[in-house]
């Protein structure tokens, strides 16, 4: 074994896609990439995620307690990258980087039509955003775009580097 830098850690545990966090507040909507999250809970799914202090989405997520998580294709990579390379304090990204928003059933933050999931969630736990910027989200409605079959998304394993979802195998579970 070889000594591994704390700071690389989170590399090799980085769950899920990257994703796109739409916020909708005082009249204006933004979005935000995002790799810090995970699954809590299956029915009804349950998600946690960090959205920084610094983020621009920080404040709209916690004043309305609504957001959209959208899984992009692997397509749409520099966009997400580029998404994450700016702060919407300064840029309309739905219109600097050509995302069409559109509204949702439940929640008030626009879904993004280029993705091939969104989920509209409502902030159900706040106790951890004041230590960690941790929100325990839950999803209260999920959209799937049939256009998209087969779309494949792309996985942060930091500074630069991602990973493409590439083959499924399935194999024997016991779960329900």
């Amino acid at each position: 074994m070889k000594k591994l830098a704390l700071s690389k850690v989170y590399q090799f545990l980085e769950p899920g896609p990257v994703v796109l966090l739409a916020t909708a507040h005082k009249g204006a909507s933004n979005v935000m990439t995002m790799s810090w999250h995970m699954m809590v809970d299956f029915e009804p799914p349950l998600i946690a995620c960090i959205v920084s202090n610094r983020d621009h989405s920080f404040k709209a997520l916690r004043a309305t307690k609504e957001c959209v998580i959208a899984i992009p294709p692997v397509e749409l990579a520099e966009k997400i990258v580029a998404i994450g390379n700016c702060s919407g304090r300064d840029v309309d990204k739905f219109s600097a980087f050509g995302l069409t928003p559109r509204k949702g059933a439940l929640v008030s933050a626009p879904l993004i039509a280029e993705c091939f999931v969104n989920i509209e969630c409502r902030v159900i736990d706040t106790r951890l955003v004041n230590r960690y910027c941790l929100f325990i989200l839950e999803g209260v409605e999920a959209w799937l775009d049939p256009a998209q079959s087969g779309a494949k998304a792309l996985h942060h394993k930091g500074f630069g580097r991602f990973i493409i979802d590439g083959e499924t195998i399935e194999l024997k579970s016991n779960m329900p």
